[in-house]
């Protein structure tokens, strides 16, 4: 069930809103002509509602309200030539107002049921301080990546960033300096990247950056920006420098865990031979 659950997601969300939304409309419409032609024999209520709810799960509120709107319309109809009240008038138009607040009531739960997972899912993948992505998202980023890598055989490069001495900032100048220090490296690698690339906080002080579509070269101009970047914009406030590690991958790695692993290595390399340099390895 899961597993065509998610096959279902991975199409639907691929389409455009517009389209979703004609869907729905369309599918209240012959839902509306089925339930009038077949009587009152049988029942289709459960249909109108959830058509409102696959709308208002897919695309949202808005457009959930239009077609519970339409889904009232064709259940009324239905109801008329169906003759299920007759001349009861009153009848219909209550049972009229009952359909539509069911509608409404279901494309209004749906919708916000969908935007809080959506916010949980969110905040489950974002690093709380800085805004950016944690480790749990940089991870998935990834394996995505990788996948798409071996598909059409793409090189791209995932850098590994830590900031020295950030423990003597923490100690000399409190844990809130070291949150400051923090948001600004955040901030200075976000605005050299393209929105393509992905920036994560892996940990305390270190940060993992992975751009798709990336060789070695393009790769070391990035870095070599970042880098001057976040001299320019932190070592004259606070004592630290950065040691880089960052791997091109021509041919994609075995997992993400891999991936991650050699540049955590070249960065710690750079750390343990003086600081405050890059080092690059290309994966063949």
């Amino acid at each position: 069930m899961n597993k065509w659950l998610r096959f279902l997601d991975g199409h639907i969300y691929k389409l455009p809103v517009w389209l979703v939304n004609i869907l729905g409309l369309c599918i209240v419409a012959v839902v509306g002509f089925l339930d009038g032609i077949t009587g009152s024999d049988y029942s289709f209520s459960v249909f109108y509602f959830v058509t409102v709810a696959f709308v208002a799960w897919y695309i949202g509120r808005e457009s959930a309200i239009l077609v519970a709107l339409s889904g009232s319309v064709s259940w009324s109809v239905a109801d008329i030539v169906a003759k299920r009240y007759h001349e009861n008038l009153l009848a219909l138009f209550w049972n009229d107002v009952v359909k539509l607040s069911l509608l409404l009531f279901g494309a209004y739960v749906i919708s916000e049921i969908k935007c809080r997972l959506n916010y949980e899912e969110k905040l489950a993948r974002t690093d709380q301080l800085t805004g950016i992505a944690n480790r749990r998202r940089f991870s998935e980023v990834a394996d995505d990546e990788i996948r798409r890598s071996r598909r059409y055989n793409d090189p791209f490069t995932v850098i590994y960033l830590d900031i020295d001495n950030f423990k003597t900032v923490n100690d000399t100048q409190g844990h809130s300096e070291g949150d400051r220090l923090l948001l600004q490296v955040a901030s200075t690698i976000t605005t050299v990247i393209r929105e393509s690339d992905t920036v994560a906080r892996l940990g305390g002080d270190e940060f993992g950056l992975l751009m798709p579509e990336t060789d070695g070269d393009a790769a070391v101009t990035v870095a070599t920006k970042i880098h001057a970047g976040l001299k320019a914009q932190i070592e004259q406030y606070w004592p630290v420098t950065f040691s880089i590690g960052m791997v091109t991958y021509l041919k994609a790695p075995a997992s993400a865990d891999e991936m991650i692993r050699v540049a955590d290595q070249l960065m710690y390399e750079v750390k343990n031979n003086g600081k405050d340099e890059l080092r690059h390895l290309i994966v063949t």
